[in-house]
């Protein structure tokens, strides 16, 4: 019996023994054109067990790197792309650098810390009072994640004086929520309480028609 823990180890199981063999025949074949000819045709049987590397860009330069592996890189092909090497494939990605300064709160994450840095930063302008109410409201979204009960002002506001270190005084005319100036405002409030009107107007005369039929 020939059982596969007797067997050669497989370098790339998904493609299975019978891949894996043939790489193995085809890298023992003296002739080197002879060569280049039948690992074309490997690498047509490869693509087709694994019709999934199609989504990759590129799948063929995968497929031609694969060889070079489950061959142990120990095959001589005129590959139509760069020759892999062990040390290229197993070279650890460059560590993304990471902030270890400790998250004022954490609640809140990160980027909105960054945020209340950019701001306090700025001068005291217009851009400024804008930038700050839409932290505002953005904070106050963050804080309902964790806490699902309502939150005030004040206490967005003093979370934003505590996190700028002081460097942040929220304005008085400052309010979450408030995207338009009290004229435009206004005007919104009527506009909307027309329409309703003219819809609730139109629903009571429906039903005095219909009464009338």
């Amino acid at each position: 019996m020939d059982y596969n823990t007797q067997r050669e180890k497989l370098l790339m199981p998904e493609y299975g023994r019978h891949v894996q063999d043939m790489i193995n025949y085809v890298k023992n074949i003296p002739d080197k054109e002879k060569r280049n000819e039948q690992i074309q045709a490997v690498v047509q049987v490869m693509g087709t067990l694994n019709p999934q590397l199609r989504d990759i860009n590129d799948f063929k330069h995968k497929l031609w790197d694969h060889v070079h592996i489950i061959s142990d890189f120990e095959i001589d092909i005129d590959s139509p792309y760069p020759t892999p090497t062990r040390e290229t494939l197993s070279t650890k990605p460059n560590p993304i650098p990471l902030q270890k300064t400790p998250v004022k709160a954490s609640h809140y994450g990160r980027n909105i810390q960054n945020m209340i840095e950019v701001i306090a930063q700025r001068p005291d302008d217009d851009v400024k009072t804008y930038m700050i109410r839409t932290l505002a409201s953005y904070m106050k979204q963050q804080y309902l994640i964790w806490n699902k009960d309502s939150v005030s002002e004040e206490t967005i506001f003093n979370d934003i004086y505590k996190l700028s270190d002081g460097r942040i005084t929220v304005p008085e005319d400052v309010h979450i929520g408030m995207g338009m100036t009290d004229g435009h405002q206004r005007s919104a409030n009527n506009g909307a309480r027309n329409n309703f009107n003219r819809n609730n107007n139109k629903g009571k005369n429906n039903n005095n028609k219909r009464r009338k039929k």
